[in-house]
Formats: structure tokens, C-alpha cells, sequence
């Protein structure tokens, strides 16, 4: 007899934590600083060489009437011209300290640019790679649920004889277990062949007598090696489910319910994939000012869950990745696109998929 599964949904799917803004706080108020120190700099040396103008035009002015009045203005003339070679000098000190401030204020300032785009890169990693690991701890509750519910005495009892009132207990309790774990569209019990003998939607999803055994999802189930194994799919719209998003994950279904018992069929449960995956890319916290996409792309990079909700299952991201797992960078247009490889949670390794944010999108 089935066991009724504990009254509980699975795990909440927890947001983003919102980024620290510590470190592009503090690099944007350096910034600034350097940027009004610059300014002043400038403006202290413009003022001396106003005045070093003044100098030498009064220098000027003193020569011309020392000149007029011939042998006793030379003395003047002399100290006229000390007087303008001192502006002089003055004026040039001036303009190198200038320069010399602009540059060492500017090489500052590109210094620190250089370090707030490090930090936001890496910031978005982290959260790059929280959007991912919230998926892998929540697809992998789906691989223990059904290897679970693939030894069940009446699943395999059905799965053994698939006879009327076998499969119509059987459609009762996959109900019970639906009614508990929200995060499924439908739970389906195929034989061997890959005819739909029981679901636990009967009053939604007319599935029963189907056939998937054209399905990718199928055909590897039904290769397992023991119970112990399970198949995870890619994501994709299951026409039998209303062209839902759904990613279905298998267990075969063995005599006696044990691990090596001989194949009897295979149990697949269709996890609903968009609501579950929106609550995760929705709940990046990257920041307004970011104008930000985080996505969940596969390992062909096809968008498979987005925060503005487009180009799910039709758009394709162009990752570079250069042999890493994670990075960022700046495309040619100058967003920068953050990403994080699937590190897989417990006994589930992932798919080769990647959580990413696009800044600037």
C-alpha cells in the first residue's frame, strides 16, 4: 500500500539575499573625492598663475619705466628682472604640479573604477551562483522523490498488473501525494512499452493510453541500470500537459520494489518548472541602478528561466566562458555578463546548466 506522503509542500524556494553595497559605496565615495581633489588641484594652480601673470605684467611695466628714465632706473631694472624670472619660475612649478596631480588623481581614479567593476563583477557571481544552487537543492528533493515513490507496493503492484482497480488505486493515491507536493503539474506510471497506464490528474490531464515512448526522458529511464538510479530532463513543453514547462524526472519501477528487481516500467513526475524557476531568477536582488536580467540557461545556453520573463526556451545566450566555471565580463556592448556553473547539491551532479546575470540589459 502506498504510503501517504508527509502533509508538507516542498521547501519554499528562499530569495536572494540583497547584495552589500559596502564596497561600491565606499569605491563611488573615493571616487568622488579624488574627483573634487583633482578639481581643487586644478583650480589652486590656476589662481597661482594668475598671479604670476600679475608679476610678470607689473615686471613689465617696470621695465618699460626704468627704461625712461635711463641710468638711474637701472638698478630698478635689475630687480624687475629678478622679479620676472621669478614669476617665471613660479609659473612653472605651477603647471607641473598641475600635471603631475591630474595624472597621479587620475590614475587613482581609473585604480578605483577599476576595483567597483571587480567587485560588482564578482558580487554578481555570488549571485549568479545562489540562483543556480537554489535550483540544484530544489531539483535535487525531485530525484529522491521519485526514486521514493517508485517502490511503492502500489505502484508496483499496477506497474506488475496493470488491472482496472489496481491502476484506479493507484491514480488515488498519486493524487494524494500531488494534493501534498504542489510543485508538480502530474505524476504518470508507464510500462514498458511506454503506454500511460495511471496518473494522478485523471480530471485534468487526459494522459492515460498516451504513449511517450518517443520521449528522450523514456528512452534513458528505461536503459537504467537499477532503482537506484534516476534520469533528470532538460526543461521543455509537454504537450500532454497543456504544453506546460515542466522538467520530468524518472525512476524505473522494478519487481519487489528492489533496487535489481526486474524493470516493470518507469514512474515519471513532471516537475512545473516555470512557476518554480521564476520564483528563483525574480528573487535576485541585484540592484535598481544594475538594471539587471538573471537567468537560467542549460548547458546550449538556451534561456530556460528569466526574471523579465522573455526568450524562455527560444533564446540562446552567448556565454564566453573561456574554459572557466565562473566569471564575468563585458561584452561588445558593454554589459557585463556574470555567470556560474551548476555545482551540483548531494547525490544530484546538475545538467552542464548556468545561472547568469546581464547587467545593463
Amino acid at each position: 500500500m502506498l504510503a501517504a506522503p508527509e502533509l508538507k509542500t516542498s521547501p519554499s524556494i528562499a530569495p536572494s539575499p540583497t547584495p552589500p553595497q559596502d564596497e561600491t559605496d565606499v569605491s563611488a565615495l573615493i571616487a568622488r573625492l579624488t574627483g573634487e581633489v583633482n578639481q581643487i588641484a586644478c583650480e589652486k594652480t590656476k589662481s597661482i598663475q594668475q598671479i604670476t601673470n600679475q608679476m610678470k605684467m607689473l615686471a613689465l611695466n617696470a621695465l618699460i619705466e626704468s627704461s625712461r628714465v635711463g641710468a638711474q632706473g637701472a638698478g630698478f631694472a635689475v630687480v624687475a628682472q629678478e622679479v620676472r624670472a621669478v614669476g617665471q619660475l613660479v609659473e612653472t612649478i605651477a603647471r607641473e604640479l598641475e600635471g603631475q596631480l591630474t595624472t597621479r588623481t587620475g590614475n587613482l581614479k581609473s585604480s578605483i573604477e577599476r576595483m567597483t567593476e571587480r567587485a560588482r563583477g564578482e558580487r554578481m557571481v555570488d549571485l549568479a551562483l545562489n540562483a543556480i544552487e537554489l535550483i540544484d537543492r530544489n531539483l535535487y528533493e525531485r530525484t529522491c522523490d521519485v526514486r521514493w515513490w517508485a517502490t511503492d507496493s502500489a505502484v508496483v503492484d499496477c506497474a506488475a498488473a496493470p488491472e482496472a482497480d489496481r491502476v484506479a488505486y493507484v491514480s488515488e493515491r498519486l493524487a494524494v501525494i500531488l494534493s501534498a507536493y504542489t510543485v508538480y503539474l502530474d505524476l504518470w506510471l508507464c510500462d514498458p512499452s511506454g503506454k500511460v497506464i495511471a496518473n494522478g490528474r485523471t480530471d485534468r490531464y487526459n494522459v492515460v493510453g498516451q504513449s511517450v515512448a518517443d520521449t528522450k526522458w523514456f528512452r534513458e529511464a528505461r536503459g537504467l541500470r537499477s532503482g537506484d538510479d534516476y534520469v533528470a530532463g532538460d526543461v521543455e513543453c509537454q504537450p500532454l500537459l497543456g504544453n506546460a514547462q515542466v522538467a520530468t524526472y524518472c525512476a524505473s519501477v522494478r519487481e519487489d520494489g528492489k533496487a535489481h528487481g526486474k524493470p516493470l516500467g518507469v514512474l515519471a513526475i513532471h516537475f512545473d518548472w516555470e512557476a518554480q524557476a521564476r520564483a528563483i531568477v525574480q528573487g535576485v536582488r541585484v540592484g535598481e541602478s544594475d538594471k539587471a536580467r538573471a537567468l537560467l540557461v542549460d548547458s546550449n545556453h538556451r534561456v530556460i528561466a528569466s526574471s523579465d520573463g522573455q526568450g524562455i526556451l527560444s533564446e540562446r545566450v552567448s556565454l564566453k566562458l573561456d574554459g572557466k566555471r565562473s566569471g564575468f565580463y563585458q561584452d561588445a556592448s558593454g554589459r557585463m555578463i556574470a555567470f556560474h556553473a551548476t555545482p551540483g547539491y548531494e547525490t544530484y551532479k546538475g545538467l552542464g546548466w548556468y545561472g547568469v546575470i546581464v547587467s545593463g540589459a
